[in-house]
């Protein structure tokens, strides 16, 4: 679906990324996990486009994302952002049907298929009843679950989501991930509970200071020594008791041996 090969890039006289390289396969759940400021919101722009690489190659299906044009990219990678557009004055149902502006000319008017395709992504994601309320009227959760909609109207075949679960209680953090999880398609998503990418991405790439120091599973990533170097608290690592999953405990230390 997607491979990123020693891609690099600078802002400014600042060094962003450097020779990042990893393939995404189809319906595979990639987790971009890292401390703050390690690049993991300037990986997904220079993957929706956004940005441009000052080195290396990212190709979408096979083909160099720059051959693609803004329309056929909407089309393919779908992008749900960490700060959400003020559309308060609108409903649920106007704000998903903004997903078919990739296949629209601004004189279409919307079809019955259209119409369909709204409502079965509103009810994908348990907002059907919601259709009609205005977005200033949903709860954080629900906003999210509706931007998530948007984003599956364009029928994408790749999601992309910078910290989906931020500023969600816990519950709808888990509705969420859920929810992603059962979308049958590519996802990479930028997650900061590290515990919450262990338990539901296939794979975990950790970036710090701009480079990959991790690729694989969560259980090859997360690794005491590895966590601790890269976010200077000392952990342990647990497996979950009914999933299987590896988890993280940090815990304040003084100095690190």
């Amino acid at each position: 679906m997607l491979t990123l090969s020693d891609i690099s890039l600078r802002l400014g006289n600042k060094n962003i990324l450097n020779s990042i390289s990893f393939n995404l396969q189809p319906k595979e759940f990639l987790g971009v996990i890292g401390p703050n400021g390690a690049g993991k919101s300037s990986l997904l722009n220079l993957i929706q486009g956004a940005l441009m690489p000052n080195q290396g190659q990212i190709r979408l299906k096979q083909q160099n994302l720059n051959h693609y044009s803004q329309v056929e990219r909407a089309k393919l990678v779908a992008v749900v952002s960490q700060t959400l557009s003020p559309v308060f004055s609108l409903s649920a149902a106007e704000v998903a049907t903004m997903g078919l502006i990739p296949y629209k000319n601004w004189y279409q008017a919307n079809t019955e298929a259209d119409h369909q395709r709204v409502a079965q992504a509103l009810a994908t994601v348990g907002l059907s009843d919601k259709a009609e309320q205005r977005v200033d009227t949903l709860s954080g959760g629900e906003q999210q679950r509706l931007y998530i909609a948007k984003a599956l109207v364009q029928q994408p075949e790749l999601l992309l989501l910078d910290e989906p679960t931020n500023h969600l209680d816990v519950l709808y953090q888990h509705q969420i991930l859920q929810l992603i999880r059962r979308l049958n398609i590519s996802v990479i998503a930028c997650l900061h509970d590290l515990n919450l990418a262990a338990l539901y991405c296939d794979k975990l790439v950790l970036i710090q200071q701009g480079k990959i120091v991790a690729l694989g599973s969560p259980e090859q990533v997360l690794q005491p020594r590895l966590l601790e170097s890269v976010f200077g608290l000392a952990c342990e690592i647990y497996q979950h008791s009914q999933l299987a999953k590896p988890q993280v405990l940090f815990y304040p230390c003084e100095q690190l041996d």
